[in-house]
C-alpha cells in the first residue's frame, strides 16, 4: 500500500524563477531564499500538500536598479511584507491530463487562488518537482500605478525542487 511521503528540499539544487517583460524586453529573476514542505504521493493525491514560503527580499534579476525598484512599496515592499506564501488545497488532473495543484498564494496583503502545473519524477529516495504558473502581478498589488504600465502584467513562474525522501 502506498502512502504520502514527506520530501526534504535540497535548496542548493533547487530554484524559484520568474520571467516578465519591461518595454517589450524580457527579463528574468530568481528568489534565493525559500522553504518548502512537500508531502507527495502520486497514487493518492488526497494526501498531497505543498507549503512554500519565499523571502521576497532575496529576489535577484541581475540588475541592481531593477532589484531596488522591486523592493519598493510599489512592488514587493519586503520591509512591510517580507514573505510570499503558497499553500495547496487540492490536487487534480488538469485539462491536458497533467497534475495540477490548486491553492492560495499570498503576496503583500493579497491572497488569490492559483493553479500550478505539477511534474513530479521520483527515482528511489530522490525526486524532482517542477511547478509552473502565470501570475497577473496587478492582482497582487505589484506595480499598479500608471508609472509601471511598461511592465507586462503576466509573469511566468517556475519552481524546480530537488527532493530527497525523509
Amino acid at each position: 500500500m502506498s502512502q504520502a511521503r514527506d520530501w526534504q528540499v535540497d535548496v542548493a539544487k533547487s530554484s524559484l524563477t520568474f520571467k516578465g517583460s519591461y518595454q517589450n524586453g524580457p527579463f528574468e529573476g530568481k528568489f534565493g531564499k525559500f522553504d518548502a514542505t512537500i508531502v507527495f504521493d502520486e497514487a493518492d493525491v488526497l494526501k498531497d500538500r505543498f507549503d512554500v514560503t519565499v523571502q521576497v527580499s532575496s529576489l535577484d534579476t541581475q540588475s541592481a536598479e531593477r532589484d531596488d525598484t522591486l523592493r519598493t512599496a510599489d512592488f514587493f515592499d519586503p520591509a512591510k511584507f517580507p514573505q510570499a506564501h503558497f499553500v495547496s488545497q487540492a490536487f487534480a488532473k488538469g485539462a491536458d491530463g497533467g497534475l495540477e495543484a490548486k491553492g492560495s498564494l499570498t503576496i503583500r496583503d493579497q491572497t488569490k487562488p492559483v493553479t500550478l502545473k505539477v511534474k513530479f519524477v521520483a527515482s528511489g529516495n530522490t525526486a524532482t518537482l517542477d511547478v509552473d504558473t502565470t501570475l497577473n502581478r496587478m492582482e497582487f498589488g505589484l506595480g499598479t500605478s500608471k508609472d509601471w504600465v511598461d511592465i507586462a502584467k503576466d509573469i511566468s513562474v517556475h519552481g524546480h525542487l530537488a527532493l530527497s525522501g525523509k
